[in-house]
């Protein structure tokens, strides 16, 4: 913890790194500024779940299965949850043991292992949603337009690093991208 409010650690370490590499101080100030901010959200987002025994994996896993209408693959929700498919298993397993989600094979291919989120999971998705809804997901100090400019910008980012369609291609701003379950 730094021993004043108003010493910025990252702005240190931009000035050290200029001395020594200007060309790359912006770049590394930029990186170090977004994985601080990603701890302090996930900080504020944890405590903000904690009352209801969630993880933020934990609520992404309800949330995802509770906007697919119920069910889906397990491989699927690797896939839209961006993790690997042990991640996966871990999350659903410790929420299948709270009597959150369920697992059945798929009627369809025997080899599909479903996730169903189960009515107490609903109820308890439903409720940290509010939770972090009522909390603005711990950006309750950034205006709704601030909110929106630091989406566009991290979604620069991501599509720098070839994560998302770059925003100068038609229908690929967050705003105009379809919903799906």
């Amino acid at each position: 913890m730094p021993s004043s409010p108003f010493f910025d650690s990252i702005a240190e370490a931009h000035r050290q790194w200029n001395a020594r590499w200007p060309e790359h101080a912006d770049h590394m100030a930029t990186v170090t500024s977004v994985m601080r901010v990603q701890q302090l959200l996930l900080s504020r987002i944890e405590e903000t779940l904690k009352p209801y025994g969630l993880t933020f994996a934990a609520y992404e896993a309800l949330q995802l299965l509770a906007f697919a209408r119920g069910a889906l693959p397990m491989g699927k929700m690797g896939e839209r949850l961006m993790v690997h498919p042990a991640s996966v298993t871990n999350v659903v397993t410790r929420l299948e043991q709270r009597g959150l989600v369920e697992r059945r094979v798929s009627p369809d291919d025997r080899r599909v292992v479903l996730a169903r989120i189960t009515s107490a999971g609903q109820t308890l998705a439903w409720q940290a949603t509010e939770a972090l809804n009522e909390s603005s997901f711990g950006l309750a100090d950034l205006t709704r337009a601030q909110a929106v400019e630091t989406t566009d910008h991290l979604r620069d980012v991501r599509a720098a690093l070839g994560d998302v369609h770059r925003p100068d291609q038609a229908g690929t701003s967050p705003r105009d991208l379809p919903v799906h379950p």
